[in-house]
């Protein structure tokens, strides 16, 4: 495995727990995106912030200095693919204010994320659904909905599960059962994967954030 998801462990042993599950989400993610698929990332509350954090650390360098492909750089203007980056691409659902507020008020709170992967999402990408309890309505109908477009689902919670654990791909769930103390564990447990991805897929050389 990266040297990311060793790291770890080693700073987190209990997280043990969760090694099985957090390899099964790094090797969904990982086919996904080789395969031109994408992330779709939801969550309520700190766990909404916690999913704007997972498609920032995707989207832009996390660990090391990404290239573009070389084709497109040569069509752009002098000095601008120096300031672009490769992306592993992924689509938080808490953002679209407009659109999250129109289903709301025109339908259900339930369906503000299951009506974005409904329309976002095709087979082979993966929902990434966060929340402590694990029993969120809305990110629950988000998973129901993955699962019936072929959409892999890759949840984290706290240590219960709860209904997300069964309809995940790989339940993530930390050793915790207070809300503040599950997220405290999702973040090393996001960075990890996130960087192990970066690592994979965009360059094989040790991520300078990584301490040997």
């Amino acid at each position: 495995m990266v040297e990311a998801l060793d790291e770890l462990y080693r700073r987190y042993p209990r997280l043990d727990v969760c090694e099985t599950d957090i390899s099964k989400a790094f090797e969904l993610l990982a086919e996904s995106f080789r395969a031109g698929g994408k992330a779709l990332v939801c969550g309520n509350g700190g766990s909404a912030a916690d999913a704007e954090h997972i498609v920032g650390e995707l989207m832009k360098k996390f660990c090391r200095r990404r290239g573009i492909d070389g084709d497109v750089a040569a069509k752009l203007p002098d000095g601008l693919a120096a300031k672009l980056e490769e992306s592993l691409p992924a689509v938080s659902l808490v953002s679209m204010c407009g659109l999250i507020s129109a289903v709301a008020n025109d339908v259900t709170w339930e369906t503000v994320f299951a009506q974005q992967v409904y329309g976002l999402g095709v087979a082979g990408d993966v929902l990434i659904a966060l929340s402590t309890s694990g029993n969120s309505e809305n990110c629950v109908a988000a998973a129901h909905v993955a699962r019936a477009k072929g959409i892999k689902v890759v949840t984290l919670t706290g240590e219960g599960g709860g209904r997300l654990a069964e309809l995940a791909d790989a339940a993530i769930r930390v050793p915790e059962t207070e809300t503040f103390k599950v997220q405290e564990l999702h973040l090393p447990v996001y960075h990890a994967l996130c960087a192990s991805l970066e690592s994979a897929l965009l360059g094989r050389e040790a991520p300078a954030c990584v301490r040997k």
